[in-house]
């Protein structure tokens, strides 16, 4: 398995490939700051997912704020609580690396699959498998 800061170096390569960057050794770890956020971001994104998915997040439909929902001895009652919107953080996050290096960004809320894909170009539903993911 790969380390982390190997799996930001390759994707700040592929970002820099994508938008024709050169990668020179000045810029290098300014791309590798902003591939570190993008990946940690997607984890966050992919694992809200999931949890979404399973039911165990779900926002109020008052207030649009998360909560957790769990079972309790065998399902016999829910419970649940606030929690901080994680989702939001990371999608702030990618706004603002994205608006710093002239990208575009989807956020694919399919669990199945990568959460976040970059892009020079604006990406939608239909073609953002053809940006980069950030995995």
């Amino acid at each position: 398995m790969k380390t982390a800061e190997l799996k930001d170096r390759e994707l700040a390569q592929q970002i820099a490939r994508h938008i024709g960057d050169q990668f020179p050794d000045l810029a290098r770890y300014a791309w590798q700051d902003a591939a570190r956020t993008l990946r940690r971001a997607q984890m966050t994104l992919h694992r809200w997912a999931e949890e979404e998915c399973n039911g165990t997040i779900q926002r109020d439909e008052t207030t649009g704020k998360p909560r957790r929902y769990w079972d309790r001895y065998n399902g016999a009652s829910r419970g649940s609580m606030p929690i901080p919107d994680r989702e939001a953080g990371a999608l702030r996050r990618v706004a603002q690396v994205c608006k710093e290096a002239g990208l575009h960004y989807y956020h694919q809320t399919d669990p199945r699959g990568c959460a976040l894909y970059v892009s020079t170009e604006p990406l939608n539903d239909q073609n953002y498998s053809r940006g980069i993911a950030c995995l």
